[in-house]
């Protein structure tokens, strides 16, 4: 299976590139993560499509476990009450879908972590400034340039990489290295 191993063997390659180029920041990305839940804050997630699956994948691993069993850590996937997402949208506009409930949940100490691999999505952009309003730091992970979010977020995880596969695939096992640097702290 030719293809098979070619698409392996770019995924492997572009992970070993991302790990050299952007190490620092993924480093600062897990600092980050855990020093918002050892001061007792909250990790809340969002993105859109296969972003929005991650999200909640990750919300998932800190509140049940990911490597080891461990007590359960607050995380919350921006992505899940379907209720409130219809409503937001049908009301107020697909754009505010996130802003609102970071408006009605998050709190300073919290963290906002956004997938997006493009760095555009209006609902992602309008979280990130309702967050930094309410003085909660946010952390974006993305890819190609970043786009209109990386000046709105705290930090940047930035993906060298114009494959949306790629950096979703990328963003899972960062995402899963730093959760499981936040249970060793456990």
């Amino acid at each position: 299976m030719p293809l098979l191993h070619d698409r392996l063997a770019e995924l492997a390659a572009t992970a070993t590139r991302t790990a050299e180029a952007i190490g620092p920041d993924i480093e600062r990305a897990a600092h980050m993560v855990r020093e918002t839940l050892a001061r007792g804050g909250t990790l809340f997630f969002c993105g859109n499509g296969g972003s929005a699956a991650d999200a909640q994948h990750m919300a998932t691993e800190y509140v049940v476990r990911y490597v080891k069993n461990r007590k359960a850590l607050p995380a919350i996937a921006l992505t899940t009450d379907t209720s409130l997402l219809t409503a937001a949208g049908n009301d107020f506009g697909f754009e505010t879908v996130f802003a609102r409930q970071v408006e009605a949940l998050c709190k300073p100490g919290d963290l906002l972590i956004i997938h997006s691999t493009s760095g555009n999505s209006p609902n992602v952009l309008r979280a990130a400034e309702a967050a930094r309003g309410k003085g909660v730091e946010v952390l974006a992970l993305s890819a190609r340039d970043g786009g209109k979010l990386k000046p709105l977020a705290t930090h940047n995880v930035i993906v060298p990489t114009d494959r949306t596969d790629r950096a979703q695939e990328l963003h899972l096992c960062i995402q899963h290295v730093i959760c499981e640097m936040a249970e060793a702290d456990l």
